[in-house]
């Protein structure tokens, strides 16, 4: 058990540590910009990201919270590997062959997954940004998250106000590499998707699904991301 705390704190340092050096490689960017070219060429720089990632965040605030409302708070953890945790909490794990990486150019391109929700596969070139949504980006969009690393938290939206509430403050929590989004139309209460690099070239997708919500789900939600996070194929802090 302390072993695992210990890992858990290693890997939120490490982590800490990539963030902290994106945000630096970032403002040195940012800086050369400036002597480079002044405001207008940062202001250009801007507008490129702006476009590459099609200008959607974590969607909007109200609309996150109306679906994933502020004020929950989940139990300590207590179990951190991933099988027993899941099999506490009721909750499936399995492994899906991941058959293509490739890129559509058109989110009128339908993909059509063979899980729901999806863990791999054929993707949008354009990945959604991290972060909590109540109206999501299009599946495409997330599993090219999934390819980066991502861990998705799907939640079915008719569940009870305080599991929603509460499945946020896990995310909350610790939302390095997370999506929380709703998905009304899958046979579960809630599942945890992510896609690792192994074996490659194209690796597995990892699904979790879950359908009921009890006090040993967070257990399961937590070990799943702390398992799968950063694995992806194509690893992008």
């Amino acid at each position: 058990m302390s072993h695992r705390r210990e890992q858990k704190e290693r890997l939120r340092r490490e982590r800490e540590e990539r963030e902290r050096q994106a945000r630096a490689a970032a403002q040195r960017k940012k800086l050369v910009g400036y002597a480079a070219g002044g405001l207008l060429a940062l202001a250009a720089v801007v507008v490129v990201i702006l476009a590459a990632t099609g200008g959607k965040g974590g969607g909007s605030d109200a609309q996150a919270a109306e679906v994933f409302p502020d004020g929950g708070s989940v139990p300590e953890q207590k179990i951190f590997d991933v099988a027993p945790a899941a099999r506490a909490a009721g909750c499936k794990l399995r492994d899906v062959k991941a058959t293509s990486r490739e890129h559509t150019t058109s989110l009128s391109d339908h993909v059509k997954y063979s899980t729901n929700p999806p863990t791999s596969g054929r993707h949008y070139q354009i990945p959604a940004q991290d972060g909590i949504y109540g109206d999501p980006p299009q599946d495409e969009e997330l599993v090219h998250g999934m390819e980066h690393g991502r861990v998705i938290f799907w939640v079915k939206p008719s569940l009870p106000e305080d599991q929603r509430a509460n499945i946020r403050a896990l995310v909350d929590d610790d939302p390095y590499q997370m999506f929380l989004v709703p998905r009304a139309k899958m046979p579960y209460a809630v599942a945890a998707t992510a896609w690792d690099a192994d074996p490659g070239p194209n690796g597995t997708g990892k699904m979790m699904t879950c359908t009921a919500v009890n006090d040993q789900t967070y257990d399961a939600l937590a070990a799943f991301r702390d398992e799968h996070r950063s694995q992806g194929p194509e690893p992008i802090p």
